[in-house]
């Protein structure tokens, strides 16, 4: 500190500084937390139940998504979002609402257990000393979060309900008829009782062993183990969801490769939901561009089921144009369609094409080769625009159902299992794709949609495929049915008719959303409530059994191999623990106690985030999931809401698919089975943009610290040697994050909070500066100084009444920052008040009135400095919960407004008006105005055109 400085702060010492900031801060953050400020009463008298009066009011539940407690602590990049939803949720409490907003810790996962590999230390130990350090770095910033509803998923008395939201999904089964989720006892009882017949090939349900019981209530379970292909990562010695690898086929934590394999793993059965996904996206208040993801990823589409003769068995397609079967001149399969190992003939048919075989001697080496080429794509690498199309005959020949003839059967990589039946009909003169494979393939097209684009009937000419749904069929013709002269429409209905009456095919509905992969061969996650007889039957815990508590284990690792060998499977961390794994228990069943082996496998990340919601509202009841008065006061359907969910909910637009379509599927279940009175889980979603900072590399591209580097004309430089510069994300590997610790020592959290509000609009991803932050800083200096003696610390004040050009600013300023407080608008809302707060800088005397009005308008941007000014202009109490400035009408409307005055449409005068002024009173003060009656000259005017108050345009004769 200089002898400059420390003389300024001897002659002022209640200057507003970095150290005054700090002191106020941790002065009030001490108040807020011992007076309990920010606490949410529930309705009712229950734990968390009291202030009725203020229970009493309208709600807003206001949430941020769910964050990881990092060991590498925040950056000023992570606060973004939680500082916009304490502005929100300030505004909130000051405009009369009951305010439910705090944060808990989602904290099972990867990053935790990776930690634990590398240094022997337990993931809890670990996670919760990042959980310490978070809360405290949050702390500082001066979040009103209601620390009594926190929480972190790994706590037993959370992961319990977790749990139990396993087994209720697990014990349900979904009625597609009446279109809700119900008891897997009943579709029992229907079974038994006849009014269900048992599906084709199951026999009667009285007929049928314990064992196939349970696994023909599996095909129903909204919640079922299932052996099918899985993406495995050796590198992490676990399976992932499609979701979770990236568009080049590697695992989205670690960039492992990503392999296709066939496991028993737990699934989730959300297609059954996928209606009902899409329709309710309607009734949200989410960004549009999240919702077309959302209807992308489910990927609804109607059609047709059609089944091509092949052998003693059939190939079914699904297509979206049945109107196009007439041009359908091969099929092709998905490389792993488990039609493929029975279809396959010894040898090539005679006549083979040698394009078609891929050089191989016979049918199985060709087969068997391509398929673990396929193998080693990802789906989107499989699915990508490359004009490459690669394949090969199967040797075997479907019938075609319409013209009889025979057609080839290929596999290729470009058609994937997972959509449809994992089959196609080939209409090449119609689809690109299919254009390309048959070009490469030699194969016959068949135009049948006449082209409108002045092309011949003939693909042989074409150099692209033909796709139209407002041309006509034509070639379409076959006994007992034509299609030729019909529009695509017209054509789709009569083939699918013909094809229902013919029993070769039926109308479908078909998704590319697929079902849930809910297993992971990990150990920091929550332990399956599932045991297995010695039968394999699974059997889920009675509810007394929960929670089910993960165990110690010598070795956290799950088994990894190496990264690219394929041929692996998993081994669990749990299943290395004997004991733990083989119990004897008595399930309550009535058969006394058994021996069982429990599921070694762990819930995914995903599992505590899906339902987080509800345990903020009832945090602290171990008797139910949550009490139903208490989420229906918070999250109920209400007007506007009709499908009720979280007022808003806040965090970043990487979710879109993951944690928002999962949280909606656990919701929709919970509420079809009675337990909520909420269909979707959030109303209204708002996407906040990033924090980036400059990243710095040197020659070799390694990041060198950015708080090194120093420019020089234009250009930048590290110990000498010139370094790029690009704008990126902010990070530690980045060597470039700069931390809240760092900017709240150095001027406060509240100038910190002002200045990431301030930065931009929130939803738009913006550049770190850490030379603009004083800004904010002198912006709250001068408010301070502008209520405050610097010497004595004593109010200025006066009591004398605002005058006139003081009350327009201020009420507009009121006006203003409360529509933006309303709308998110935090950046416009900094603006007013600066542009007031320079207004009132320049008064000789600040009134009493104004100045607390500015102070309850900062409030909640700024709610140290708020709380601190509160009290020196001599009231008690906290700001808090006082109420928003309103506006006064009167002094909305400007009290003066320019007139424009033309002659010729040329700017000859300007006039200061009433806004009230009428057209005849302003044609007067316009020709009467010296300046006018100058320029006219004595000439007579034969028209005037008045558009009061802003315009007189004079016409001279």
């Amino acid at each position: 500190m200089s002898e400059t400085t420390t003389a300024a702060e001897s002659a002022a010492p209640h200057r507003y500084t970095a150290a005054l900031a700090a002191d106020i801060e941790a002065r009030w953050q001490d108040f807020w937390e011992k007076h309990g400020t920010y606490e949410a009463p529930n309705p009712g008298d229950g734990p968390l139940g009291g202030d009725a009066e203020q229970a009493a009011k309208p709600k807003k539940f206001i949430m941020d998504m769910f964050p990881y407690p990092s060991g590498a602590g925040l950056h000023v990049g992570h606060p973004l979002g939680y500082i916009a939803t304490d502005v929100y949720a300030r505004y909130a409490r000051m405009t009369g609402h009951n305010v439910l907003h705090t944060l808990g810790f989602d904290a099972f996962g990867l990053p935790a257990e990776q930690y634990a590999v590398q240094t022997g230390t337990h993931p809890r130990t670990s996670t919760e000393a990042n959980i310490l350090q978070m809360t405290a770095q949050l702390r500082r910033l001066g979040l009103g979060h209601d620390k009594r509803r926190s929480f972190a998923t790994i706590d037993p008395s959370y992961y319990r309900w977790t749990q139990w939201i396993f087994l209720q999904i697990f014990n349900s089964w979904y009625d597609a008829e009446a279109r809700t989720a119900r008891p897997i006892e009943e579709l029992v009882e229907q079974f038994a009782s006849g009014t269900r017949e048992t599906p084709e090939g199951w026999g009667a349900w009285q007929e049928l062993s314990e064992r196939e019981r349970a696994d023909l209530l599996g095909e129903y379970r909204l919640a079922y183990a299932s052996d099918a292909p899985v993406n495995w990562s050796p590198g992490l010695g676990t399976v992932l969801a499609n979701e979770e690898v990236t568009a080049d086929g590697r695992s989205e934590r670690g960039n492992f490769p990503v392999f296709k394999a066939e496991l028993r793993q737990w699934n989730m059965r959300i297609t059954a939901y996928a209606d009902r996904l899409l329709e309710d996206l309607e009734d949200l208040d989410w960004p549009e561009a999240i919702k077309l993801q959302q209807r992308n990823w489910i990927g609804r589409s109607e059609g047709a089921r059609i089944g091509f003769p092949l052998g003693d068995a059939a190939v079914d397609v699904f297509t979206t144009r049945q109107d196009t079967l007439f041009g359908a001149t091969y099929l092709v399969l998905a490389p792993e369609h488990p039609l493929v190992r029975t279809v396959v003939p010894e040898a090539w048919p005679e006549g083979t094409h040698q394009v078609w075989t891929g050089g191989h001697a016979t049918p199985a080496g060709a087969v068997a080769a391509y398929r673990a080429q396929a193998e080693a794509k990802s789906d989107v690498e499989r699915q990508a625009e490359a004009k490459d199309k690669t394949g090969v005959f199967t040797g075997a020949y479907a019938t075609h159902p319409v013209t009889r003839e025979p057609v080839p059967v290929f596999i290729a990589d470009y058609v994937l299992m997972g959509y449809g039946t994992g089959a196609i009909m080939a209409v090449p003169a119609h689809d690109q794709r299919d254009f390309e494979f048959a070009r490469a393939f030699e194969l016959p097209m068949r135009c049948v949609v006449e082209p409108t684009d002045g092309r011949g009937t003939d693909p042989a000419d074409w150099q692209e495929a033909f796709s139209s749904y407002e041309a006509a069929l034509v070639n379409s013709r076959a006994e007992g049915i034509s299609l030729d002269g019909l529009g695509v429409g017209e054509a789709k209905e009569r083939m699918r008719r013909w094809l229902e009456q013919h029993g070769l095919g039926e109308g479908t509905v078909n998704y590319r959303l697929r079902d849930w992969l809910f297993s992971r061969q990990r150990y920091w996650g929550e332990p399956f409530p599932i045991v297995y007889d010695e039968d394999g039957i699974a059997h889920g815990l009675p509810e007394s059994m929960l929670p089910l508590e993960l165990p110690e284990v010598e070795d956290y690792s799950p088994r990894t191999f190496d990264p690219d060998d394929a041929d692996t499977s998993p081994e669990t961390p749990l299943s290395r623990n004997e004991e733990w794994t083989h119990v004897s228990l008595d399930l309550g069943d009535g058969k006394g106690p058994r021996r069982f082996r429990r599921e070694t496998n762990t819930m995914p990340n995903w599992a505590g985030s899906c339902w987080y919601e509800l345990r903020y509202l009832d945090p602290q009841n171990d008797e139910k999931l949550v009490d139903p008065r208490i989420e229906n006061y918070w999250m109920g359907p209400r007007e506007g809401q009709p499908k009720g969910g979280v007022d808003l909910y806040v965090g970043g637009a990487e979710h879109a698919v993951l944690h928002l379509l999962y949280a909606r599927f656990w919701s929709k279940v919970l509420h079809d089975l009675g337990h909520v009175s909420s269909v979707e889980p959030f109303h209204k979603l708002y996407n906040q943009g990033m924090i980036q900072a400059f990243v710095y590399r040197d020659a070799r591209g390694i990041a060198v610290p950015a708080a090194e580097v120093e420019e020089r004309d234009g250009a930048y430089y590290h110990q000498g040697e010139k370094v790029s510069r690009v704008l990126g994300k902010m990070g530690k590997s980045l060597k470039n994050a700069v931390t809240p610790d760092e900017i709240c020592g150095e001027y406060g959290a509240d100038t910190l909070r002002l200045y990431e509000m301030a930065m931009g609009p929130l939803d738009v991803s913006r550049p770190w500066d850490t030379r603009a932050v004083v800004g904010q800083f002198r912006l709250l200096q001068r408010l301070w100084r502008n209520a405050v003696d610097e010497t004595t610390g004593e109010p200025t004040v006066v009591d004398s009444a605002p005058d006139e050009a003081t009350l327009r600013a201020l009420h507009k300023a009121i006006d203003g920052i409360g529509q933006d407080m309303a709308a998110l608008r935090f950046n416009t809302a900094i603006a007013k008040l600066t542009e007031l707060n320079n207004h009132v800088t320049k008064l000789p005397e600040v009134p009493r009135g104004v100045a607390e009005t500015m102070v309850l308008l900062v409030a909640p941007l700024a709610p140290h400095i708020a709380e601190e000014m509160w009290r020196r202009l001599g009231h008690e109490g906290s700001v808090v919960h006082e109420d928003f400035p309103v506006p006064d009408p009167a002094y909305l409307v400007d009290e003066t407004v320019t007139c424009v005055v033309q002659i010729k449409g040329k700017v000859k005068a300007r006039l200061e008006v009433a806004p009230s002024v009428s057209e005849s009173e302003l044609e007067a003060l316009a020709l009467a105005e010296p300046v006018i009656v100058k320029a006219l000259g004595g000439a007579e005017v034969r028209k005037v055109i008045v558009r009061a108050p802003k315009l007189v345009n004079i016409v001279p004769a």
